[in-house]
């Protein structure tokens, strides 16, 4: 379980904290004939100047998982694991209210969330159109929670695979 706070999480996570919704497109490379592959990624970000770096590590001592990237410009700390972000980082939001708009941005996204943890490592094309349907509208609807909304890359891939589902 989580241990004691000595830092604000949830004044970080208000101030400079995402939760991301992707659609991505994602080239194997170093397979043959290099096959592409679409998926729905869900992330949380706290982003940093490198001389903050410090701040993240104990946010990531804290919640127990994630990964830090310290860049020339940013520190980042991110949780990309769906099953981390499931067991871990859904219920310490749920559990730590969050203010105004990043309250609405969570749980718009821990619904996603939970779409994409019930449909893990299934093909696009076995989920069901409704849940395809609903990441596609939490992805729009996120937008207007975002400080610099931007636009989706692959969603007109999206629509069309959408298009196919059978269900």
């Amino acid at each position: 379980m989580v241990k004691k706070q000595s830092i604000n999480i949830i004044q970080l996570v208000n101030q400079v904290g995402c939760f991301d919704l992707q659609f991505r497109k994602d080239i194997k490379y170093n397979r043959p004939n290099s096959p592409t592959y679409y998926r729905w990624k869900a992330q949380f970000v706290i982003a940093e100047s490198p001389q903050k770096a410090n701040l993240l590590k104990s946010v990531k001592n804290i919640l127990k998982c994630g990964k830090i990237h310290i860049g020339k410009d940013q520190a980042r700390y991110s949780v990309q694991n769906i099953d981390e972000i499931k067991k871990t980082i859904i219920p310490y939001f749920k559990g730590h209210q969050l203010s105004g708009i990043k309250q609405k941005d969570f749980e718009l996204w821990a619904g996603a969330v939970e779409i994409i943890y019930k449909n893990k490592r299934k093909p696009l094309s076995s989920w069901e159109k409704t849940d395809f349907k609903q990441l596609m509208e939490t992805q729009k609807s996120i937008k207007k929670y975002k400080e610099k909304p931007k636009q989706a890359k692959w969603i007109l891939m999206a629509e069309e695979l959408v298009k196919i589902l059978k269900k």
